[in-house]
């Protein structure tokens, strides 16, 4: 993975909407929010409040649910300081406490004493664990850039390479007019998550949406098409490589042979599409798709081609030798 300087306030700073929406506000310890984040799991931090440090994650967030919050009450009424004043000796990024309940004065005084953020959710505590971590892990993963188109074509993520000038963005645009919908133009922002997923996006949500279409000049794909014909993010499926036609070149006209490009350690489906006057690419690409769909049902159109050839070829030789047969003999 590669090294990137995450802190606590980009963390804030964060646009989430929807369901990776953490509702978090900072309540104390301003001053760290500079405290960097280097790692996407987070820790509860009960063991060592009660001052058990053997093991302590203080590298991670530290989430503090309704267990750690009646505990921390418990000490506060025991006048008890000692394991809340260790905790801060290490270098802990940052506190988050769910459910809106806000720390004790004794631990919100530690906090601000250590310059250690102290943020507040309103967010059940599993909750914001599974958010935490989906968006942590978001952040931490793998990423390139790679030049070319993302679409969503059937509900397939299609990014669409080649050379520059060989038609990437008019295929876009043919297939965002047919209903289908643009992720990224240009440059796509690829991400691995979870190890073995790829997800496309634009590298910069300033110029998202927007198409650079030669004699056209930059349009905002959104304002002609309307919100249905965009979408954020886009898992990648399947690659379509646009070529010049090259009458040299041997193209695959039955499709048993399956090329694959390999992308932050994934191997992702690829075709090679040669381009030419009176080719139709978006139809092509729409077929592709409704393919790759039926692949991933379990349905593959070349294989049963072939073996339908085979059986024919068995049946066929088998007529052969049985009515060929001497029966004199």
């Amino acid at each position: 993975m590669e090294d990137k300087h995450f802190t606590v306030l980009d963390l804030l700073d964060l646009d989430l909407k929807e369901h990776d929406d953490l509702k978090l506000r900072c309540i104390g310890g301003r001053k760290g929010l500079g405290r960097e984040i280097s790692s996407a799991d987070i820790n509860r931090p009960g063991l060592a409040l009660s001052g058990f440090f053997e093991s302590f994650a203080y590298q991670r967030v530290q989430l503090i649910g309704k267990g750690e919050s009646a505990y921390l009450r418990l000490l506060a009424a025991e006048g008890r300081s000692e394991g809340v004043s260790r905790v801060f000796t290490f270098p802990v990024p940052c506190f988050i406490f769910a459910n809106a309940e806000p720390p004790e004065p004794m631990f919100a005084e530690a906090a601000e004493a250590a310059d250690c953020p102290v943020l507040l959710s309103e967010l059940s505590s599993t909750e914001i664990a599974a958010r935490l971590m989906r968006v942590l892990t978001n952040v931490f993963a793998p990423k390139s850039s790679v030049h070319g188109v993302l679409v969503e074509v059937y509900g397939i993520g299609i990014l669409l390479t080649g050379d520059s000038g060989v038609g990437k963005s008019e295929t876009a645009l043919e297939l965002i007019e047919r209903g289908h919908r643009l992720v990224a133009d240009d440059v796509v922002e690829i991400r691995c998550v979870s190890g073995n997923i790829l997800m496309g996006s634009g590298a910069n949500k300033v110029i998202g949406h927007h198409m650079e279409i030669r004699g056209l000049g930059i349009i905002n794909v959104t304002h002609l098409f309307g919100v249905g014909a965009i979408r954020d993010k886009k898992q990648v499926q399947l690659i379509c490589n646009l070529e010049e036609w090259d009458s040299a070149k041997v193209y695959d006209r039955i499709g048993t042979e399956e090329m694959a490009d390999v992308i932050l350690g994934v191997r992702v489906p690829r075709l090679d599409i040669p381009v030419k006057p009176g080719r139709n690419i978006p139809i092509i690409v729409e077929t592709a798709a409704m393919n790759e769909r039926l692949k991933k049902m379990g349905y593959h159109s070349a294989r049963e081609f072939n073996q339908n050839i085979l059986r024919w070829l068995e049946s066929d030789n088998a007529r052969a030798v049985y009515f060929g047969r001497d029966d004199s003999i």
